[in-house]
């Protein structure tokens, strides 16, 4: 049997946020479904670096595999990206590695699916204006993640870097993009924040009600974006209560006692897979997103069939 080795190069040219939304989507239900295998995330933390190292094994749909991924928030100065990863897929009948393959455009590409997916079913459905509190790669793919399913009348979009702004408009050039502040961005309909922020920036009173809040950033401890009064006062939706507390959003809240996880309302594959009902009338609901390994397995599952049936990619003797 031979291995496939998938690079940078080749998933971009068969990865696309349609295909990933409906692979991300069933693997919320799945485990919300109680059929999918997720160990808790493994960190390596190398602050003497200013950055760290994440395992994230998983088993999803006859998937198996482990995700091995690096966040460095001052790569950017470095002319390297904040987050790159590489991915083991596996056939979990016999433990052979099917696959290696870049995993950086995967783990973006799955996470602005998750935002995605939450806000299909926990945003207002006739949402016509979206916030974006960061401008980085993480923005982007919420928002082509958003696109598939609202239309926006305007998008504000805060960044600390004018040329992080302007980059994001050229790529987006046929949408209503407007620079803002983040009190104007925290006023729509919909607002994705996906800064690494250590100290909440989104303030309790901007927040309209039957505002969705897809809470991206915060994905290891210390890290937080949003005003913990927003947190009590919403409907606290998670992709796991386990990652959640520990590196989420509300693992802030939780330390200093502001949040406890008994007021999460539920995880979001329990609300994909019909458990428990969205949003309700015009309440206020977070999604607090840490990047589950079942995201990054399924994704890497179907670019997998993908290249076979387009023959991209490079098969090499890895075992035996």
């Amino acid at each position: 049997m031979k291995t496939r080795l998938l690079t940078a190069s080749d998933i971009s040219k068969i990865i696309n946020m349609s295909d990933v939304l409906k692979a991300v989507e069933t693997a919320f239900r799945e485990y919300g479904l109680g059929q999918a295998k997720m160990p808790p995330k493994l960190y390596l933390d190398l602050k003497q670096f200013n950055g760290d190292l994440r395992a994230m094994p998983a088993f999803v749909e006859n998937s198996a595999g482990l995700k091995w991924v690096s966040v460095y928030p001052e790569n950017p100065g470095k002319d390297l990206p904040t987050v790159m990863a590489m991915l083991i897929l596996n056939d979990p009948k016999t433990g052979f590695p099917l696959a290696i393959m870049d995993a950086t455009r995967i783990t973006s590409f799955r996470t602005g699916a998750a935002g995605g997916i939450a806000a299909k079913y926990l945003a207002r459905p006739n949402s016509k204006t979206l916030g974006l509190v960061g401008a980085g790669a993480q923005a982007k793919t919420q928002l082509l993640a958003l696109l598939e399913n609202f239309q926006f009348s305007n998008i504000y979009i805060w960044s600390l870097r004018d040329n992080e702004f302007e980059g994001f408009k050229d790529t987006f050039n046929a949408l209503p993009i407007k620079k803002a502040s983040i009190e104007e961005a925290a006023g729509c309909d919909i607002v994705c924040t996906t800064t690494p922020a250590r100290g909440f920036i989104v303030k309790k009173e901007w927040i309209k009600p039957g505002t969705h809040i897809n809470a991206i950033g915060a994905d290891a401890p210390g890290k937080q974006e949003i005003d913990p009064r927003i947190l009590k006062e919403a409907k606290v939706v998670v992709d796991d209560i386990a990652q959640a507390q520990h590196s989420g959003e509300i693992n802030v809240a939780v330390r200093e006692g502001i949040f406890s996880i008994d007021d999460i309302y539920v995880s979001l594959g329990e609300i994909v897979a019909g458990k428990k009902a969205g949003r309700v009338d015009n309440e206020i609901t977070v999604f607090d997103s840490t990047g589950l390994a079942i995201q990054d397995i399924a994704t890497a599952h179907m670019l997998f069939e993908k290249a076979k049936q387009n023959n991209i990619g490079h098969d090499f003797d890895v075992i035996g």
